[in-house]
């Protein structure tokens, strides 16, 4: 009796101790993240990473129709003789051809204005046309849902429920209005000169409280100030980790050929080709929300706010001289 009752106490030993050099889990994947600040692959889970645009199994052509453009999507004919031709897309976009959307989040309702192509035969390289994209689904007043439920599969974690997934539907103007979304389009520029890095220096934010970067505005981002390169180091789920040198002349968008390319649309936050999983130089990384970056939600995590630092430097421990705090 006692040789089983000690076998069992060492076995409960052994488990604990196993559990507690365990990698911390995130919800849809692994974080990635070790008490040495190094990174594995995320682990795998057992659904497609489409997630929520695999569409209950339409997958792909849920979007995008390979034969017939928006009649292979069983639409009726489109007012546009292109449609298809870019991305082989099969939405109908005449709904949302010149729709005028104004952006906030600080009551301005004109600052972040953006006017959508009238034409799809823009390219996908444009990025008011990948907005034109999106909304063709998202939009919760112009378009007409399909295979959609208007909410997140997942559930928010910490907080539970569901986010709304229909853009345009939330009042304040008659049920129409952008305004309390982020913005997006040629004005959302993300620029650099945020200021110094030494802790206890007076930093010259600017309007945008932006990072200590060279380029913005017309110009890519090169990552290279002393609290942005520690940021990059620090977060390696970063959206800025994409090349073989960190962060050098990162492009987030493109419009009107090319003439701005530090400005967002909405490909610079998310990746609609992966829910749950993100990929970088680093590996790959947990994430929910098709969000772009490592993007795990915990109650004493910070990879909720290390993402919007991507952009927003000025808010970030880099640039208040904190130069050691690992993502989690």
């Amino acid at each position: 009796m006692k040789k089983l009752s000690l076998l069992i106490i060492m076995v409960l030993v052994a488990t604990v101790a196993a559990m507690a050099q365990t990698t911390p889990v995130g919800p849809y994947g692994g974080t990635g993240y070790t008490s040495t600040n190094t990174y594995t692959n995320a682990t795998a889970t057992a659904s497609d990473v489409l997630g929520a645009h695999n569409g209950y199994g339409r997958g792909c052509v849920m979007c995008h129709a390979p034969h017939s453009g928006s009649w292979g999507n069983g639409l009726a004919l489109s007012g546009d003789p292109n449609n298809g031709e870019v991305a082989l897309w099969g939405q109908d976009l005449t709904p949302l051809f010149g729709y005028a959307i104004s952006f906030s989040g600080d009551g301005n309702t004109s600052k972040y204005p953006v006017t959508l192509p009238t034409t799809v035969m823009a390219g996908i390289g444009d990025a008011n046309t990948i907005i034109l994209l999106c909304l063709s689904c998202h939009d919760g007043v112009l378009t007409k849902v399909g295979m959609m439920e208007g909410q997140t599969v997942e559930v928010l974690p910490i907080v539970g429920g569901h986010a709304p997934t229909l853009l345009g539907l939330a009042k304040p103007t008659a049920g129409t209005s952008y305004s309390n979304d982020h913005p997006v389009g040629g004005s959302a520029v993300v620029t650099c000169n945020g200021g110094s890095a030494t802790a206890g220096a007076t930093k010259s934010l600017g309007s945008g409280h932006q990072w200590d970067c060279i380029g913005g505005g017309p110009v890519a981002i090169n990552m290279t100030g002393p609290a942005s390169s520690v940021f990059i180091t620090n977060y390696k789920g970063s959206f800025w980790n994409t090349g073989a040198t960190n962060g050098i002349s990162q492009k987030l968008a493109s419009f009107n050929s090319g003439s701005v390319v530090t400005a967002v649309t909405c490909t610079s936050c998310h990746n609609q080709h992966s829910m749950t999983v993100y990929n970088n130089n680093y590996g790959n990384f947990g994430t929910m929300f098709f969000i772009k970056g490592q993007y795990t939600p915990l109650s004493n995590g910070n990879s909720v706010a290390q993402f919007c630092r991507n952009c927003h430097g000025g808010a970030s421990n880099e640039m208040e001289g904190v130069m050691n705090v690992p993502t989690i």
